[in-house]
């Protein structure tokens, strides 16, 4: 190790905030408790806000209750799956903390998967109910039969708007396929009036701690998904992690948090929903998290806190709405999920005054692993931050992955600490070759500098070898992101008869613009090595994205092989 320094001495701790600690007393509380507590303190301040309809904290831990009752009504028990598939609406919020409320197991999905996908999650967690939307219902209805779901409860948009949107939507919400009819079916029930039915008044259920309270899949876009198991534990400790991590810089019942990260997605879940609700803040709902919502929404209702992945971010800043929004409102931002370039940073920094901080996690780690200090540490710029309290973590070889590397080289992050699942349900294989020795391989390439501050590189699969080189996707697509003509860019490798693999780059022009790939290529000289220059660049309008906006990599390795494989056989 560098100087005899390890990673087993902490040096990351030297760069905590003053009053961020190393190690926590957890309390041993889970979350629906949490949201009881904020009610209790908080009980008329908002805790939702839907296009301007707003419902307090008394009002959402009622709901909980009501809804609570009605799945106990329906049979569901301790350790039952219910399954919700629904965009960020009041709905989501209030089934999720209702289902784990009485000791049931949830398990959120994304509604723009196909029925394939979510017939494998459904099946896979033996799912007994299912909250949807209207505009899925009727596909929902069709798919039931061949799940072990007996009853379908669909909300709609217009369930929960203030006047006169409640009226105007009514008007024109089929038109703008808004909304759908449901066809009838049996123990098909509508939301409000199964709300409306049931007094707040669940049965009493003995929650322990260890218990597992969600199954959250991961990997749906690609292949088969796999139910990362998160107990009440993980959730809690995690929850008083990320506060812990900001012990004076936000304070309970003062903020607003923008909620347009997906709460079906962990990065969503933990970061945003849960612990914005453990702190008695103000949501603002947005379902469809594209840049002119996204905008609207931060000039209209001014969150203070806000967290995106850096595709949003970009999208905002290319919008042209973007000139004559005030968007100042914002202290702080949370990025993660993939690498936020520098000039992305300073743009975005500029028009908002507000500090930026990258992270890094995971779903099977609930998900934050690491944040770089907001305010009374050094950040740095490209990195994913510091470890948070009770999170270890040591870089290791790529064969075995055993072996720990020297400070600064890269190698394979593994991670350990109170958020790390328990494990990933049904597959007890995958399980043991994911969680060895309590440690989580994470399967992202990574270095630690000297003074504790993690950078990955790249994920382990992602990885190219070209002529016997690593090759790292993320460093040819910071250059790319560096060209003032380019809003995205994406890399992978593609066969190589004599190098073995080569570079492809995937880029999408900002508006307006045009460019050649000599251009481009122009471009990378002195700003990369030779071995590294793409030997091809495909220019697209758009590229493939999961929900929260990540670039699926895998989607354009696929059609990249599919067209390679036709142009052999003609």
């Amino acid at each position: 190790m560098t100087n005899g320094t390890g990673y087993q001495d902490k040096p990351w701790l030297a760069h905590y905030g003053k009053e961020v600690p190393e190690t926590l007393e957890y309390e041993e509380t889970h979350i629906v408790e949490f949201l009881e507590r904020s009610a209790g303190k908080f009980p008329d301040k908002t805790a939702l806000n839907f296009q301007g309809y707003k419902v307090p904290y008394r009002e959402l831990n009622d709901m909980v209750k009501r809804f609570a009752a009605c799945l106990n009504d329906f049979g569901i028990k301790k350790g039952d799956s219910v399954a919700i598939l629904l965009p960020n609406l009041i709905p989501c919020v209030v089934s999720y903390y209702a289902i784990l409320k009485i000791g049931g197991i949830v398990v959120m999905n994304n509604p723009l998967y196909s029925d394939r996908e979510l017939y494998h999650q459904f099946n896979d967690s033996g799912s007994k109910v299912l909250i949807t939307l209207d505009l899925l219902g009727n596909r929902m209805i069709d798919l039931r039969p061949k799940t072990k779901i007996k009853q379908i409860i669909y909300t709609s948009i217009g369930d929960y708007l203030p006047f006169p949107k409640n009226l105007l939507f009514k008007l024109v919400a089929k038109k703008k396929k808004l909304a759908a009819n449901v066809k009838s079916a049996d123990n098909l029930y509508k939301w409000k009036d199964v709300l409306a039915k049931y007094s707040s008044k669940p049965d009493p259920v003995d929650i322990s701690f260890d218990d597992v309270a969600m199954y959250q899949y991961t990997g749906g876009t690609t292949g088969v998904s796999k139910g990362v198991m998160l107990t009440h534990a993980n959730l809690s400790k995690q929850i008083q992690q990320i506060s812990a991590w900001f012990p004076t810089s936000f304070k309970k019942g003062n903020e607003i948090m923008l909620g347009c990260l997906p709460f079906f997605h962990v990065f969503g879940l933990s970061p945003c929903m849960n612990w914005a609700i453990h702190m008695g803040w103000e949501i603002i709902l947005v379902p469809k998290p594209q840049p002119q919502p996204l905008i609207e929404a931060i000039n209209k209702y001014k969150p203070t806190i806000v967290a995106f992945v850096p595709t949003m971010i970009i999208g905002m800043l290319n919008d042209p709405d973007i000139v004559k929004a005030d968007i100042t409102s914002i202290r702080g931002c949370f990025s993660g999920s993939s690498p936020l370039p520098i000039e992305v940073i300073k743009d975005f920094e500029q028009k908002t005054g507000a500090v930026i901080v990258e992270g890094f996690g995971l779903t099977e780690a609930t998900p934050v692993t690491h944040v770089n200090p907001f305010v009374d540490g050094k950040r740095k710029v490209g990195s994913i931050g510091l470890p948070i309290p009770d999170t270890q973590c040591r870089i290791v070889d790529l064969v075995e992955g055993k072996t720990d590397v020297p400070v600064g080289e890269t190698g394979e992050l593994l991670i350990k600490g109170p958020q790390v699942m328990k494990g990933y349900w049904n597959m007890p294989e995958e399980t043991e070759a994911t969680l060895k020795d309590g440690w989580l391989h994470t399967g992202d390439i990574a270095r630690m500098d000297e003074d504790g501050y993690f950078f990955v590189v790249d994920r382990k699969k992602d990885m190219i070898i070209s002529g016997g080189l690593n090759v790292y996707p993320r460093n040819i697509e910071e250059v790319f992101y560096e060209h003032p003509k380019v809003l995205e860019a994406c890399a992978i490798g593609i066969p190589h008869p004599t190098r073995g693999e080569a570079i492809k780059i995937f880029v999408v022009l900002k508006e307006g613009e045009t460019a050649t790939q000599e251009e481009l290529l122009e471009f990378c000289i002195n700003r990369m090595a030779k071995y590294k220059f793409p030997t091809e660049i495909e220019f697209r309008k758009e590229l493939p994205k999961t929900n929260v906006g990540k670039i699926l990599k895998k989607i354009l390795r696929e059609e990249e092989m599919i067209k390679r494989k036709k142009q052999e056989s003609k």
